[in-house]
C-alpha cells in the first residue's frame, strides 16, 4: 500500500553529506532520511583515504587553496575553494567531539597530535585519517549519533524516482518502497540532495552500486542546470582481481611511499611528471592507461613492500587483510591494479549554501557542483566538502524553514494503467550495454568520434527506457537504468562542448588545454535541444 508522509526536511541520501546535514539542522524539525541501501553501499562508507584540513603551523589556508587549484587545473572557484579550505580545521574538531577514532600521531611529530598524511596534489602532510577506513568510520560516528535524534525517522530501502516541481519549487518528492513495491508520496517545505555521484555509468568502478547519479538526472528533470559533467575522476588504482569488484586501493599508499611497476618491475611515472607516483589522479590514471594499452597488458603493479611488515600493517590494516584474501601479501608481493572510475567532479549547480535553482532544493556532497574539484579533484577534498557544504546548507536551512507549515496538497502516485514487466531482459540488457560503451567511447581517453557514437546510443537508450517506463510498474533496476542514461547524455554532452584536454577531460582530437575554454561546462535543462556552453559563473 502507497502511503504519504509530511515533514519539515526531507533528505535523499544517508551517506555522509546527508548525515552531516541531519545532525547540524534543528531538533525542533521533523526530518526523514531517505535511504537507498545499507551504511555499505554508500560510497562514504568506502573512502579510505581522509580529510584534508589545514592543522599544522608549516601548512596554510593559501597553501591548500593553491594545491587545489593547481590539481583542478584552472577551473576551480577560488573563492569556494578558500571558502572550503578554511572551514577544514572546524570539521575536523566537530568531528572529534562527536568521538570519530582519527588516527593519533604515535612519535609526536604533528602539533595538532593527528597522524597526517600527504596524498597526490597537496604539497603538505594535512590529510586527517583513521587507519585507512576513514569513511567506514565516519560513517559510523555520524550514524550513531543520528540515531539518538527522535526528530529524525530513517526510511530504509527507499528509492526517490523524481522531485515535484511547482512554479520553480520543489515541493514533494515521490519514492519506491522497495520492501513492498509501492510508491509513496514525501511532502516537505525544503528537499536536500545527498545521493552522491554516478561513477556506476562505467563498467569498472570503486563505487558501490548505488552510484547511479540518482540526485544528478532528477535535479535535471525537474529543471536544475548542472555543471561540469565531463570530468569525471578514474581512480589510477583499484585491485585487479575478478573476484575483487574494484576494490580500491587508497592513495595514500603512494603518499606513504608507493611504487607503480610495469610487469617487469620498472617505473614508470617519473617519464609522466616530475611528481612521480604524487601526481594528480588524472595524471597518474592516465599514465597507467598509457603503460597498459603500449604493452598489451591487464594491470600494472604498486608495491609497499620496502617498507616494514609492522608499518605496512598499521597504517593499511584493511588493504593488508582484503588483499591477503586473494592471497596477495602486500608486505612480500606487489599489488596489482588497473584504473577505474571514482568519482563525479561536476553534478547539480548550487551556491554556497548548497542551494540549487529551484526553491527549498539542495544538493550536497558529490551529487552537487560547488566549484570546489575544478577539472579534477585533489585526493581527500571528498569528505571535506561534504562536512562544509551540509554543513552551510543546514545552517541556511535552519534560517528561513518554519517549523510545522501547512503544505499543499498533491497527488499520489499513479499506477493504474501500468502492469507487471514480463521483460525484464530489457533492462539487464540495456544497463549492459549503456556501462560498456561509456566505458570503451567515454572514458580515460575520449575523441569526438567515439563520443558522438556514445550519445547515438544514449538517444536510442533513452527511447527504449522511457517506454518501458510508461507501461509497466517502476522496479529499482529500472529507476537507476533511467537515471544512468540521463547522467550519461549529460556526461558525453559536456565532453563534446570542451574542446580541449584538461585535467580529467582527455581527448585526442585536441590534445592541450586553450584558455578559451577555462569556464565551467553548464547544461541547462531549459535548453535541452541546444548544445552544451562553456559560460561564466
Amino acid at each position: 500500500m502507497s502511503h504519504q508522509f509530511k515533514f519539515d526536511v526531507v533528505i535523499i541520501g544517508s551517506g555522509a553529506a546527508g548525515l552531516t546535514a541531519a545532525l547540524h539542522l534543528p531538533q525542533n524539525l521533523s526530518i526523514a532520511i531517505l535511504a537507498k541501501t545499507s551504511n555499505q553501499q554508500q560510497s562514504s562508507y568506502w573512502a579510505q583515504g581522509g580529510i584534508s584540513a589545514v592543522l599544522e603551523p608549516d601548512d596554510s589556508i593559501e597553501q591548500h587553496t593553491e594545491d587545489t587549484i593547481e590539481a583542478g587545473a584552472g577551473l576551480c572557484d577560488a573563492q569556494v575553494v578558500a571558502y572550503t579550505a578554511a572551514n577544514g580545521k572546524d570539521c575536523i574538531e566537530w568531528l572529534a567531539r562527536l568521538g570519530m577514532p582519527f588516527s593519533r600521531d604515535r612519535q609526536e611529530i604533528s602539533r595538532s597530535g593527528y597522524h597526517l598524511t600527504r596524498e597526490g596534489g597537496h604539497s603538505r602532510r594535512r590529510v586527517v585519517h583513521a587507519a585507512d577506513a576513514t569513511g567506514k568510520a565516519l560513517q559510523q560516528t555520524l550514524q550513531a549519533h543520528v540515531s539518538e535524534l527522535a526528530n529524525v525517522k530513517i526510511f530504509n530501502q527507499h528509492i526517490a524516482i523524481d522531485l515535484i516541481n511547482r512554479e520553480q519549487q520543489c515541493v514533494g518528492l515521490y519514492a519506491l518502497n522497495q520492501s513492498n513495491q509501492h510508491v509513496d508520496l514525501f511532502k516537505a517545505q525544503t528537499f536536500v540532495l545527498a545521493t552522491g555521484g554516478a561513477s556506476k555509468v562505467y563498467l569498472y568502478t570503486s563505487n558501490p552500486d548505488g552510484s547511479t547519479g540518482d540526485g544528478m538526472a532528477m535535479a535535471w528533470r525537474a529543471g536544475c542546470r548542472v555543471a561540469n559533467m565531463e570530468f569525471i575522476q578514474f581512480h589510477p588504482t583499484c585491485l585487479y582481481h575478478p573476484d575483487a569488484k574494484s576494490f580500491l586501493i587508497t592513495e595514500a599508499l603512494r603518499g606513504e611511499g608507493g611504487k607503480l611497476l610495469l610487469p617487469d618491475g620498472e617505473q614508470f611515472m617519473h617519464r609522466f611528471d616530475e611528481r612521480a607516483e604524487l601526481a594528480p589522479r588524472d595524471i597518474v590514471a592516465r599514465a597507467i592507461d598509457h603503460e597498459m594499452k603500449r604493452l598489451g597488458v591487464d594491470c600494472v603493479y604498486l608495491d609497499i613492500s620496502h617498507k616494514s611488515r609492522a608499518f605496512i600493517k598499521s597504517h593499511f590494516p584493511t588493504i593488508h587483510q582484503r588483499c591477503l584474501k586473494f592471497d596477495i601479501d602486500i608486505t612480500k608481493q606487489s599489488i596489482p591494479v588497473v584504473p577505474a572510475a571514482h568519482y563525479t567532479c561536476g553534478g547539480v549547480m548550487v551556491d554556497t549554501n548548497g542551494h540549487t535553482d529551484l526553491r527549498n532544493l539542495y544538493a550536497v556532497g558529490e551529487v552537487a557542483y560547488t566549484g570546489l574539484h575544478g577539472a579534477n579533484r585533489m585526493a581527500s577534498n571528498s569528505l571535506l566538502e561534504c562536512l562544509v557544504f551540509s554543513r552551510a546548507a543546514a545552517r541556511k536551512i535552519s534560517e528561513e524553514i518554519t517549523p510545522g507549515k501547512r503544505l499543499p496538497g498533491l497527488d499520489r502516485w499513479d499506477e493504474s494503467q501500468v502492469t507487471d514487466s514480463d521483460e525484464d531482459i530489457v533492462v539487464a540488457h540495456n544497463w549492459d550495454e549503456l556501462r560498456r560503451f561509456m566505458w570503451d567511447y567515454v572514458g580515460i581517453v575520449r575523441t569526438d568520434k567515439r563520443l558522438q557514437r556514445a550519445l547515438h546510443r544514449t538517444e536510442l537508450l533513452k527511447s527504449e527506457i522511457n517506454e518501458y517506463y510508461g507501461n509497466y510498474k517502476v522496479s529499482a533496476d529500472l529507476l537507476e537504468l533511467r537515471n544512468l542514461v540521463v547522467v550519461a547524455e549529460l556526461i558525453i554532452r559536456c565532453a563534446l562542448a570542451r574542446k580541449e584536454s584538461r585535467g580529467l577531460h582527455f581527448t585526442l582530437d585536441y590534445p592541450e588545454s586553450s584558455d578559451k575554454f577555462l569556464q565551467p561546462t553548464i547544461l541547462d535543462p531549459s535548453q535541452q535541444t541546444r548544445p552544451a556552453k562553456l559560460v561564466s559563473i
